[in-house]
């Protein structure tokens, strides 16, 4: 797996003020006992307050995963905000003179480079972070970004449906365009969707930009509806609203394993895919609280929880693989050039919603 994205300059004035920040001086004349009381006060900041968390992660996953977290530390007042990838992608760039969150917890690490290029990130390095494998991090010491998982894009065939229809199980990006599946697939919007510009970006990379647009043309006339939410194609699907949704793979086996009538496929030709990444959010006041929370969303706890989601996490666990993934998950990935794909965000955006946003489903 290539490394995501290039060493980042670190300026001397940077690294300055980073080794002052983690240096503490002890005034001179300071009486005896001051530092324990500095030292209480502040292991008390960071077991306590409140902090407000943006995520991209399912519901279904947060109300697994966040009552581990309050468990553990009652006293930390944890306030989530909760949307799809792109949405929360522009509310954080949107409020970028005045930021409203401390964490960003399980956002697509493409999304977090935008953020960062607008300088919007700050450098931590969470305890643990020797476990965390390169690949999934930032390679700036301290880091910018660090991730939990990666998600990867799948299809939801509804097997009624199609036998109703007399249609096979789609197996392939190239069997989405065949004519027969025409108005029967929902596909989420990139621009809302981080699971959508996975798929996206992974067809033009594959493909190229002209052969990439030209498939996405053919594709075009086979949706019935663009989503703006990444599972909600899967979830149609499942009720028989469409007879494919391009989702992913959690959402897929999710809805097969509760009993829906779902097929999990992932594409042959492989699947797009990101990282799913957490950050602290660069502001005046950085809450002690919020560090201890990226803390615990890489240890080993949580990334237990998250294995039992995902194939792939960051950092390597004791948890089976979960039923119903390839025996090899990593090898169902597409090369995937990160810096290149957030880079050109923007007018892959653009692009896509002059082309094919009337069949977008009303915000």
């Amino acid at each position: 797996m290539k490394r995501l994205i290039l060493l980042m300059i670190v300026t001397l004035a940077v690294a300055l003020f980073a080794l002052a920040g983690c240096t503490a001086v002890q005034p001179t004349g300071a009486p005896i006992g001051a530092t324990d009381q500095v030292e209480q006060s502040s292991a008390d900041a960071a077991t306590s307050g409140e902090i407000t968390v943006y995520t991209a992660l399912e519901d279904d996953q947060l109300s697994v995963y966040l009552p581990v977290f309050n468990e553990r530390y009652p006293n930390i007042k944890v306030n989530l905000v909760r949307d799809s990838t792109g949405i929360i992608t522009a509310r954080l760039l949107a409020e970028k003179d005045n930021p409203q969150a401390d964490v960003v917890w399980g956002l697509a690490a493409t999304s977090l480079l935008v953020a960062d290029q607008q300088g919007m990130l700050e450098p931590y390095a969470p305890a643990g972070l020797e476990r965390i494998r390169p690949e999934f991090r930032d390679p700036a010491d301290p880091p910018h970004w660090v991730g939990i998982d990666t998600w990867f894009s799948a299809f939801c065939a509804n097997t009624v449906e199609l036998e109703a229809r007399g249609l096979p199980i789609p197996t392939s990006w190239a069997d989405l365009i065949k004519p027969e599946y025409k108005g029967l697939i929902a596909m989420p919007n990139p621009a809302s969707s981080g699971t959508g510009f996975l798929s996206v970006s992974a067809i033009l990379q594959m493909m190229g930009e002209e052969e990439g647009w030209a498939y996405l043309d053919k594709l075009h006339e086979n949706i019935a509806v663009y989503t703006h939410s990444g599972s909600k194609p899967c979830r149609m699907a499942g009720a028989g609203e469409v007879a494919i949704g391009i989702s992913f793979d959690y959402r897929a086996i999710k809805q097969k394993a509760s009993g829906e009538p779902i097929e999990p496929v992932f594409p042959a030709e492989g699947s797009g895919w990101d990282i799913e990444a957490n950050a602290l959010i660069r502001k005046d006041n950085i809450s002690p609280a919020a560090k201890t929370f990226l803390d615990w969303a890489i240890s080993d706890e949580a990334m237990r929880l998250y294995a039992k989601s995902f194939p792939i996490t960051a950092a390597v666990t004791d948890v089976p693989l979960p039923e119903g993934y390839p025996e090899d998950p990593i090898a169902q990935l597409v090369k995937n050039d990160f810096v290149k794909m957030a880079m050109e965000r923007e007018r892959i955006l653009a692009q896509w919603t002059e082309r094919y946003d009337s069949k977008s489903e009303p915000r």
